[in-house]
């Protein structure tokens, strides 16, 4: 990235260009990251051709103004703070479905990161309702977050896993679980983004990924809490759990919603597109 696209960047976000890539700077950059760039599966079924390019993430997520799904907002996010001087690596994860099996290998992109003041960070802006702030990657208490109660563990071998012919975990992987679940496997060995293309194919693809099958559009809001459009219904979550939701009645005012709410200008509603077997 160069300076103006740093700049650039830092001005969606709402932020000035740190002096240092300290935590305190990573923790800010993190929730106004979750605050100002949805996670959205939009492209998918807008037949948007999804690219794991540093230049094709920063034309969406700063030039279009858009948001995106793991592999493109913590891409993205990743290059920022690699231009701004922490020492990033990304992370390869599994995430647990409801049966508590794992799911397919570069089934989650995350990140590694390392400030100038001490210790390794977690940071994840791409996987929906998690922690508001980066979590303490080496530590193995409970870490309280806005987002929920959150623990990053050694991982062991699950039932589930056994069954299904996975094989046990590296000694290296960690489990982050969020109010006593867990949410997904994290290998710690670096990887690069082009790892990811297989991973990021088979989600916008597959008629087995959640993404083919449902529409969503989700931030944090500035109080704490989040907004979630899922097709026309528009969901509020305030910081103390109380939720609302509406159904959309019009295009225009779903397009509306996109629009004030966050930030996507659209010019016709996305509607979930059949993925083919």
């Amino acid at each position: 990235m160069n300076s103006a696209e740093v700049d650039a960047y830092l001005n969606r976000l709402g932020v000035d260009r740190p002096a240092w890539p300290t935590v305190d700077v990573l923790r800010e950059l993190h929730v106004r990251h979750l605050q100002t760039v949805p996670f959205e599966n939009l492209s998918i079924h807008l037949g948007e051709e999804i690219v794991l390019e540093e230049k094709r993430l920063l034309d969406k997520v700063v030039g279009a103004r858009r948001g995106g799904f793991c592999y493109e907002l913590n891409g993205a996010f990743g290059a920022l703070l690699g231009a701004l001087g922490y020492e990033v690596a990304l992370l390869a994860g599994r995430v647990y479905g409801g049966d508590g099996r794992l799911g397919i290998p570069y089934d989650h992109l995350a990140l590694r990161v390392r400030t100038v003041d001490g210790g390794e960070w977690l940071a994840d802006v791409g996987f929906g309702a998690h922690s508001h702030f980066p979590l303490a990657l080496e530590a193995r208490g409970a870490q309280e977050d806005p987002g929920g109660v959150f623990r990053i563990v050694e991982a062991g071998p699950d039932e589930a896993g056994v069954r299904g012919g996975h094989q046990v975990p590296e000694a290296a992987d960690l489990d982050v679980e969020m109010n006593g679940r867990p949410e997904y496997r994290l290998e710690t060995r670096p990887r690069v983004l082009r790892d990811f293309v297989a991973g990021a194919w088979w989600q916008s693809t597959s008629p087995a990924s959640h993404f083919t099958r449902s529409l969503v559009c989700s931030r944090v809001t500035e109080d704490g809490g989040r907004i979630t459009l899922s097709g026309r219904t528009f969901k509020t979550t305030a910081a103390d759990g109380t939720k609302e939701e509406r159904e959309l009645g019009t295009d225009e005012e779903v397009l509306t919603v996109y629009r004030e709410r966050f930030g996507i200008e659209l010019e016709r509603v996305p509607e979930v597109r059949k993925a083919v077997a």
